[in-house]
């Protein structure tokens, strides 16, 4: 197991419905330590990629974000989920479904802040539906810009999200891939990445 999976193992809590809880150390709670870990090892996995901007959706990817931003010296533009009085202007708008929240929400990025010229590194926590990297890749190509690459922290890897994006033909890594989870003995069982990826059961996202 790699650093990240022995933290899920230490820490996460399995729960019914597919839901994995991480709040001790990723998305409540943040272990720093552990962030500058991923970092590195994000700056690793997308080395040689000329990446002007890390773009991720609040609020949970921001943290992280801004870890990884610091490897490649580049600013973080984060989409945010309702107009704000702070925003001026032009923005670019997608519409996105929450697997942990069940809902839709609007998501929106100031269009002064993602330009033709940008070659963007998408970061985010988690990846379950994929509907979250869908929304995000849309505003990149409204914008003009490049999705360089994707970067994941976990992915479920039987929700169809993954498989769904790499079949788009995008640069994704996901440092921890989880193939099932036991909710009654809270096992987790991560991907052999010898298995290489595989299909996962469908699911839908609203556009």
């Amino acid at each position: 197991m790699n650093f990240l999976e022995e933290r899920i193992v230490k820490d996460g809590i399995v729960k019914k419905g597919n839901v994995l809880k991480v709040d001790s150390f990723l998305n409540h709670q943040m272990d720093i330590r552990l962030f500058e870990q991923i970092g590195a090892e994000f700056k690793r996995r997308f080395e040689g990629k000329n990446i002007t901007k890390i773009l991720t959706i609040e609020a949970s990817g921001i943290g992280i974000a801004c870890i990884v931003a610091r490897y490649f010296d580049v600013p973080v533009v984060f989409a945010k989920k309702s107009q704000s009085i702070n925003i001026e202007g032009d923005v670019y708008v997608a519409e996105v479904e929450s697997f942990t929240h069940k809902r839709t929400n609007q998501v929106i990025v100031s269009k002064k802040y993602l330009s033709p010229e940008d070659k963007i590194l998408i970061i985010d926590d988690f990846l379950a539906n994929g509907c979250a990297l869908q929304g995000l890749i849309s505003i990149i190509n409204a914008a003009g810009a490049a999705v360089e690459g994707i970067g994941i922290v976990i992915e479920k890897g039987f929700q169809m999200g993954g498989h769904t994006i790499r079949n788009l033909g995008y640069h994704l890594e996901s440092l921890a891939i989880v193939d099932s989870m036991d909710p009654t003995t809270g096992a987790i069982y991560f991907r052999d990445r010898s298995q290489g990826v595989h299909n996962a059961e469908n699911s839908e996202c609203i556009n």
